[in-house]
Parts: C-alpha cells; structure tokens; sequence
C-alpha cells in the first residue's frame, strides 16, 4: 500500500473513531430515566402483655416513612396459651416458655434474610403493675426470663418492660386514629396526605386490671401530669389520658366479691346479686384476697371456703357497683373522673374496645344502641336465671358467661356516672377491629417507635430505554473495531520496504 493512500484510509479510520466516540457518548449522556425501585418490606414484633392473657402482634410497612413515621399494617396475631405472664409467679421460667409458639409463627412468615433486622418489643401491662407493687423482684424475673425468650430468637429484641398507664392509654388512642386515618390518608393519586377534615376519636380501654381514657378536650389539660405530648406525621397533638389501677374489669368485680364479703357478717354463704339466680360459686379467701386492689380483712383465714350465691337481682347489682366506684368529687371540681381523678369534660367521638366490645357484643349492643335499648337490654339479662342463660348460650364457658351482668353494669357506672357520658352516649361506639386490624395499644406502640427505625435510602435507579442501550453498545464496538484496525495498518509493514 503507498504511503499515500495509507495516510488516507488512516485519517478516514480516524474520523470514524471519532464521530462513533462521539455518537456513543451522546447516548450514553441523552433522555437518562430514573426509576424508584420498590422499598422492602421490614417487619416488627410487639408482644401485649395483658393481665389475662399474652398476644403478638406482627407488623409489616415499606422502608421508606411518611414524616419520620412508618406507614404500618397488621401482618399477623397469635394468641399466647396459657393466662397471662403475671400468673407464672411460682414458675418465672414458664412464662418466657409460654411465648414459643407464637415466635415460630412470626419466625415462619418473615423472610430469614430480615429475621435479624427485625424489632420485638415486649410491653406488659396492669397485671404486671400490680405484680411490681407485691412483689418487684419476681416481676423483674418473670421480665427477665420472657426476655431470655426472646433472645434466643434471630429477631433484634429491643427490651422488655412494664409501660405506664399513661402509654397505654395513649398508644390506643393512636391506634383507633391511625387506623381511621385521622393522622394521615392515601390519595388517589398516591400521594399521603394529612386530611384537613380528619376527625380525632377518644379511646377507652377497659383491660382486666386497668381501664383508660385518652381523647384531644376542648381547652388545654388543666394539670401538666394528665397531658401526652405526641408528634406523629410532623403534627403535634396534647392528649389527656389517664389510666386506673384496680378498675379493670376484673378487678372491679373481685372488690365487689370482697365488698359482699366484709358486709355479709360471719356467714360462708353470700348472696351476690350480679350473679344469677342459680348459680353458685366456691372461692377460698386465699383466691379471693390475693390481689392488692382488694385490703385483707381483720382474722384472715386464708384456707376458708366461701360460697357465693346467686340472686339476679339487676337494680341491686347496679346501686352496688357506685360502691366499689369511688365517684366522690376531686379538687379540680367538676372537672372529675373516678376515684378522684381529674378529668376535663369528654370531647367528641370516642371508640371502646377490649372488655367493653366484648360485653356489649355478648349483650347484642355492638357497635352502637340507644341508651334506653342498652338499660333495658342488661336488666332482662340480668334478671334470667342461671339454667336458662346456659341453655341459651350452650358454648360459652360458665367463667365467662357469668360475668357478663356484672361487667355490663359496672361499665354502665364508669361510663355514665365516672366518666359523664350520660348526655353524649350516642358518641360512644363499641369495636373490635378496625380496617381488619385489632384496636389495641400495640399498633400506636409500633407507629410511635418506627420514629427511631431508620428509612432505607433512596432506591433510585437511573438508566436508559433498551434500544438506546443497543444503539449505544453498537457505537462503542464500532469505534473499537476501528481502533483495533488503525493499530494493525499502522504496525504492519509494506512489502516493497
């Protein structure tokens, strides 16, 4: 080849490298798209400790949060065999054994690879309360061997504890409004949003041992020990909450069985009006007094047998739960709860759940009913005798089934005269779930501790459309093809030199 025409085909191999260079780099650097990939799932555990009985509750919501706020949902429950860990005070051990097979059922649904990275909280309530006034020590072993559990578990435990009334009370107020999205609401164009309209609902809990009342009042919280400041989804809320040791349900009706007792002089024999006539019930004093809602009597006599026996006396049974109620007049005057407690006038709608849906289900009173229905339901109730209310309801338990005049009246006193709702009954509504999700302080626990759960960083991928990925793939080999060449002219000799 003559040097001249090899200096040709050089510069013309050249020139193409050059526009080919060219041409792939504006494809690499032209109409880039970036797509958000999917956030992961994450998970959290929360374990409800109650005074009756232990659940899980499984949590799912994506990586990313809604102003420093996950957007979560149930995944799962499982209900704990066996009553609640407060009972294992002669066996510690077995509490933390009692919680096994609701582990595996979370451990089976979460993917293995996010076992480690997922929280489990363990918050128990009054039962546990009431154990660390009798006994702090064996409360904090029975803590220490569910927490022994837990650990051994490939989740991320993050504790257990005893929570105070007031988070309890709190956190199911959150609960009821997140799931109402009175906090925050999807939009159809899949955006959150914060309802401008969204309307705050009150929680009351009743619990075995406990009962709280959480709502937003009209006027700010008159006593600084009463207010729960929160901040969910950048807007701050003051709350008043309270919560009442001793005024669960089943505490309340175990100080009406010491009430009777102390009142019915030195019989073995006491007539029980909320019980039905019919039924007969044997408890030692031991049982009977083992609870530090409830003050032993003078000569206690641990191993005696007392028989209470049923009346089905309705108007009897209801003047006698204002007895074990202290609805006597606080200092903040009207401003008054139960026992004394200050209480701003109820604001607004409230929603009641646990033992108060419960009873009212039973009752055929759920989710709402005219007050005057309500009376007139629980007195023909409570007014039948023992045989005919087990014939009419051949499955459920005599435990149960028993007390159900007696938890229908005393919510009726907590309610009407405790908590003032005589005038705004038709604002209460009874629930289980809502949006199939159960109404309980868990979910405001985990809504309120995603806070400290980092997001993930932005999955932002940016990329181009296949054919211009071909286009510019073809360019680059192209340009490299004619560089390889130019190498080969350029070292391969002339034959005529």
């Amino acid at each position: 080849m003559g040097i001249q025409m090899k200096a040709i085909v050089l510069g013309a191999a050249m020139a193409a490298v050059a526009c080919s260079t060219i041409i792939a780099l504006v494809l690499s650097l032209a109409n880039h798209q970036t797509l958000d990939q999917p956030y992961s799932t994450q998970y959290g555990i929360v374990f409800d400790a109650g005074s009756t009985h232990t659940a899980l509750f499984l949590y799912q919501w994506l990586g990313n949060k809604e102003n420093n706020t996950g957007i979560v949902s149930q995944k799962q429950s499982c209900d704990v065999d066996g009553d609640g860990i407060s009972s294992y005070v002669e066996n510690p051990p077995a509490a933390g054994e009692s919680l096994k097979k609701c582990l595996d059922i979370a451990k089976a649904v979460i993917p293995e690879g996010q076992r480690k990275a997922t929280p489990v909280y363990l918050g128990a309530t009054a039962g546990m309360r009431l154990l660390r006034l009798q006994n702090p020590s064996l409360a904090d072993s029975i803590l220490a061997e569910v927490a022994k559990t837990i650990q051994s578990y490939q989740f991320d435990f993050r504790g257990s504890r005893i929570l105070s009334g007031m988070e309890e009370g709190a956190y199911g107020w959150i609960t009821i409004n997140y799931l109402l999205e009175s906090f925050i609401k999807h939009t159809f164009e899949g955006l959150w949003i914060h309802p401008k309209a969204g309307k705050i609902i009150g929680a009351l809990d009743l619990g075995g041992a406990s009962t709280q009342i959480s709502f937003t009042p009209k006027d700010p919280v008159r006593l600084p020990d009463s207010a729960f400041n929160l901040q969910l989804y950048g807007y701050k809320y003051e709350l008043y909450t309270y919560s009442y040791l001793c005024y669960g349900k089943d505490q309340a009706l175990k100080k009406l069985q010491a009430y009777l007792h102390k009142t019915a002089g030195p019989t073995s024999v006491i007539s029980h009006p909320c019980y039905h006539e019919g039924y007969k019930l044997n408890v030692t004093l031991a049982e009977l007094y083992n609870s530090p809602c409830v003050a032993i009597p003078n000569n206690f006599n641990p191993t005696a047998i007392v028989t209470f026996s049923g009346t089905g006396n309705s108007s009897l049974c209801l003047s006698l739960m204002e007895n074990i109620v202290n609805l006597t007049d606080c200092a903040l005057s009207p401003d008054c709860g139960i026992d004394g407690a200050y209480q701003p006038p109820v604001n607004g709608e409230f929603l009641a759940f646990s033992a108060y849906f419960y009873t009212f289900d039973f009752l055929g009173l759920a989710p709402k009913a005219p007050l005057t229905r309500v009376l007139s339901t629980i007195e023909t109730h409570c007014n039948k005798n023992w045989t005919t209310l087990t014939a009419e309801n051949p499955s459920i338990k005599a435990k149960y089934l028993r007390d159900y005049c007696s938890s229908a009246h005393y919510i009726m006193t907590i309610l009407l005269k405790g908590y003032k709702f005589s005038n705004t009954w038709d604002q209460i509504s009874f629930e289980k779930q809502v949006a199939d999700t159960d109404v309980g302080w868990t979910l405001g626990y985990m809504l309120n501790l995603t806070n400290m759960i980092p997001s993930e960083r932005s999955r932002a991928v940016t990329g181009v459309v296949h054919s211009q990925w071909a286009a510019q793939t073809f360019f680059i080999v192209f340009a490299l093809f004619l560089s390889l060449l130019i190498i080969g002219i350029l070292f391969v000799r002339d034959p005529k030199h």
